[in-house]
């Protein structure tokens, strides 16, 4: 992995992050590389259509606005990483998946901690290490900005993704449970 810094604050932010050994996949008889790079405000347009297919496999209506919009917010406000799988095709950036950080933090060990709140690759391109090539990206960049760790939470019933994470490191908290209170 290459990484460079933005600037020198406390917590290092990622420029660029592209993976040494891209990931490829067969598109008709041509071979595609997939690079991981992070979202910048520029690539919301990029990304934004992947973030809208995301929110419909998990029930939502589509909203390609709203999900460009959402996007946006995220990265002006820096309140979010995001990274995405791209592969350059007839010219130009083409993403295969993308995955989402957002900060925490862990009161007991006083450390950064990150969520892992989204993680989606196209539906054509599963099965092609996408999934393997972000996680690998998000631990990277974990692991550079001193942090604790990361954390997820995933369907009971997606037995795919649950491999995957396993596959990588991850192990599911058999300890606590997880409660919510939402309003909408």
């Amino acid at each position: 992995m290459i990484c460079r810094s933005l600037h020198g604050s406390a917590a290092a932010v990622i420029l660029e992050f592209h993976y040494n050994k891209p990931q490829w996949r067969k598109e008709g008889t041509r071979m595609e590389a997939y690079r991981l790079e992070q979202v910048k405000l520029q690539d919301a347009e990029l990304i934004a259509p992947l973030f809208n297919d995301y929110r419909v496999y998990y029930g939502q209506q589509p909203d390609p606005a709203g999900a460009l919009q959402f996007i946006q917010d995220r990265l002006k406000a820096e309140e979010s990483v995001i990274f995405i799988a791209v592969a350059d095709k007839d010219g130009s950036r083409k993403a295969g998946g993308f995955a989402q950080l957002y900060p925490s933090f862990s009161s007991v060990t006083m450390q950064r901690l990150w969520v892992l709140n989204d993680l989606y690759v196209a539906e054509h391109l599963r099965g092609q290490a996408l999934g393997k090539l972000l996680l690998a990206g998000v631990r990277e960049y974990a692991l550079s900005t001193g942090s604790k760790g990361l954390t997820l939470t995933t369907m009971t019933d997606n037995i795919r993704a649950q491999r995957l994470y396993e596959s990588q490191g991850y192990v599911r908290d058999e300890e606590f449970y997880t409660y919510d209170l939402f309003f909408k």
